[in-house]
């Protein structure tokens, strides 16, 4: 619940209220991810490593009369909805119910990140959007009072609210921060379509007792074992739907990538690279060959802050 005592910031009440904001939304990258079981409730039990990469959408907030959304960007396709099913706006008006506003707001998202990509963007920008609230209106809740008013809305949220790498468990929304940013260059690839993340969970068989955690995998063996025993328990009935998530894996590891996997659902391609030079050549011949294209800094960690007026 969240309540007075759980507040926790450098605001006083005689600090003037901001009238607008504005906050990067990183991508993640899931490094691994198990399916251990399927709940009676339709959803699933899991356990997953992830990590950010500095593809990121920016989300600002204004004072308006009313609530409202616009898109811009490069991905602002009109398939993305700009009304109450956008995951800002449920985001706002979790918000307002749990907390309440004094204010409308209107937001402005400049799109960045695909969709449908194993990429959480639709989550990060719901996290963007507690926290600019929370900054906006001086509410002063802590990292908790926000996973709990997103859980509601989704199950990833949580991670990109605690903003740092780690491991997600049960249904994706018990958080554990945990030191697993690749220290190798992260290539990131979006072969130009959508994979649906229903489908991919209901194609795929959970496996209750894995031989290895993840946990243990990715804090205790080095990068060069990982593609014998790092899996994506969603890949396999991806790939089966989508051959070219498959394609663009086998390049990455042509390009010369220590591992390479699917990102969550997908569609979205990743790859580690421990040699620059290696990590840059496949970048620009990914993004010479048409396709969008990321590429992140070892030990990359997300900026949180909020810029105000």
């Amino acid at each position: 619940m969240v309540t007075e005592h759980s507040k926790n910031s450098n605001l006083t009440p005689s600090s003037p209220q901001p009238s607008q904001a504005s906050t990067l939304c990183n991508a993640k990258i899931n490094l691994g991810l198990h399916v251990l079981e399927r709940l009676d409730t339709g959803y699933h039990r899991i356990e997953t490593g992830y990590c950010f990469i500095e593809w990121a959408d920016r989300l600002q907030a204004e004072v308006s009369e009313r609530v409202g959304l616009e898109l811009s960007g490069p991905l602002a396709k009109e398939e993305i909805p700009t009304d109450e099913r956008n995951l800002v706006l449920k985001a706002y008006r979790a918000f307002e119910r749990k907390v309440g506003l004094k204010r409308h707001y209107h937001f402005r998202l400049e799109k960045e990140i695909p969709s449908g990509a194993g990429l959480g963007g639709g989550s990060s920008n719901a996290a963007a959007t507690l926290r600019l609230l929370n900054t906006l209106e001086q509410s002063a809740l802590n990292t908790e009072d926000l996973i709990e008013i997103s859980r509601p809305i989704g199950s990833d949220i949580a991670l990109f609210l605690a903003g740092r790498p780690g491991m997600a468990t049960g249904q994706g929304v018990d958080i554990e921060p945990l030191d697993v940013q690749p220290e190798g260059w992260i290539v990131t690839v979006w072969p130009g379509f959508e994979s649906s993340t229903a489908e991919a969970y209901q194609a795929c068989l959970p496996e209750p007792n894995p031989v290895l955690s993840l946990r243990t995998i990715l804090t205790k063996e080095p990068l060069e074992e990982w593609p014998i025993l790092l899996t994506n328990d969603l890949e396999p009935a991806v790939v089966a739907r989508f051959d070219m998530v498959g394609l663009m894996k086998e390049q990455l590891y042509e390009f010369g990538a220590d591992y390479a996997s699917m990102s969550g659902s997908g569609s979205s391609v990743f790859g580690i690279f421990e040699q620059d030079f290696v990590a840059l050549h496949a970048y620009e011949s990914i993004r010479n060959l048409g396709y969008q294209v990321n590429l992140t800094r070892p030990s990359f960690i997300p900026d949180l802050r909020i810029l105000t007026d």
